[in-house]
């Protein structure tokens, strides 16, 4: 089999494809031929050495990717519910840039049908990102306005689609006019266009009061406007801090990093008291051995997109060789929807 390993921290240099034995699954394990693999920004960061889950958790050697769709090639014991053949998607806690890849049952779910591979690779890590932000913290009520950075990507587009599903007034904001179209078909009500207005006077303009929430990603270059414009009550969601990074950035830029770090705002418990906005954070990948959370989680996520009330991001695929080009891609900030790479080894159909 073939995975993508990085050996140390670094650029597009360090994503080596290699062969490696086999996998076999463990006791409760499922193993997965890998028909396609999304792309998340943490993975730049994995290569980077900059995602401490990552460091933790594994250390170097490290193979990146959280989430993949293929074929069930092989069980172990325990995990029986799942047959030879069958479309399988799966949240991977890294690993995921294989051509097979062994994974606890808990963590694979079965392709609903309609779904392509490649669509089915993109899904998972973006809808609980969103999922866990927006329902199990901020938790919404109807009519609420919420304000989301980065609506045209992957987490961002799932953001507005969750927040119309539970009700809210969505304001998407996209830092390029052909990400506009993008956030408008996720169902976004207002789009603010960066490049094209000021963001923070089109924020006061469509919601003079301030945000009920707030989905922030961006770290230092937003997180304070973002909490100064929250309502009374308000909720600032973090979970990224990609402005730490400027676009095209390959390496690990220190410097800059490191004055990023001492602008980020530190908010005052006392003060959050007084003026009724709190700050909420999480990081995903510790989440993912919360087997009975992803099992609701992913539940209901699947049962609304049976429903048509949500719907994968628009997809662009790369081959596995060329994932060094799909870094480039996400490290770019030109993306809308997700980036997955493409894995024929097997010869799995696309569909």
């Amino acid at each position: 089999m073939r995975k993508v390993v990085v050996h140390g921290p670094g650029g597009h240099e360090r994503l080596e494809i290699e062969e490696h034995p086999r996998p076999e699954p463990g006791p409760g394990e499922v193993r997965i031929g890998v028909a396609a693999a999304g792309v998340n920004f943490a993975d730049c960061l994995i290569r980077m050495g900059l995602y401490k889950s990552s460091r933790e958790q594994v250390g170097w050697p490290v193979t990146p990717g959280f989430e993949v769709a293929g074929l069930v090639t092989g069980t172990g014991p325990g995990a029986g519910e799942f047959e030879s053949g069958e479309k399988v998607m799966a949240v991977t806690r890294f690993g995921g840039y294989s051509s097979e890849i062994v994974v606890p049952r808990e963590q694979v779910l079965r392709v609903p049908s309609g779904l392509s591979f490649e669509q089915a690779a993109a899904f998972p890590t973006p809808f609980l990102t969103a999922y866990y932000g927006l329902v199990m913290l901020a938790n919404p009520r109807e009519g609420d306005s919420m304000l989301v950075h980065s609506a045209a990507g992957g987490v961002g587009g799932a953001l507005v689609q969750l927040g119309k599903v539970r009700g809210c007034r969505v304001v998407a904001v996209v830092g390029a006019t052909h990400k506009v179209a993008t956030a408008r078909s996720f169902g976004a009500d207002e789009v603010i266009d960066r490049s094209k207005e000021e963001l923070w006077p089109a924020a006061e303009r469509l919601e003079p009061e301030g945000y009920a929430l707030v989905f922030d990603a961006n770290g230092v270059a937003t997180l304070r406007q973002s909490f100064r414009h929250l309502g009374r009550p308000g909720k600032l969601v973090v979970y990224g801090f990609h402005s730490m990074l400027a676009k095209g950035t390959s390496r690990a830029p220190w410097p800059r990093l490191l004055l990023a770090w001492l602008r980020t705002p530190r908010f005052d418990p006392l003060r959050m008291t007084n003026s009724n906005r709190s700050v909420l954070a999480f990081n995903l990948s510790y989440l993912f051995g919360e087997s009975e959370l992803l099992t609701e989680v992913m539940g209901q996520l699947l049962a609304w997109l049976q429903e048509g009330r949500i719907a994968p991001p628009p997809v662009r695929t790369f081959p596995l060789e060329q994932v060094a080009v799909a870094h480039r891609e996400i490290e770019s900030g030109l993306t809308v929807g997700k980036v997955v790479l493409v894995c024929r080894d097997l010869a799995i159909p696309s569909s």
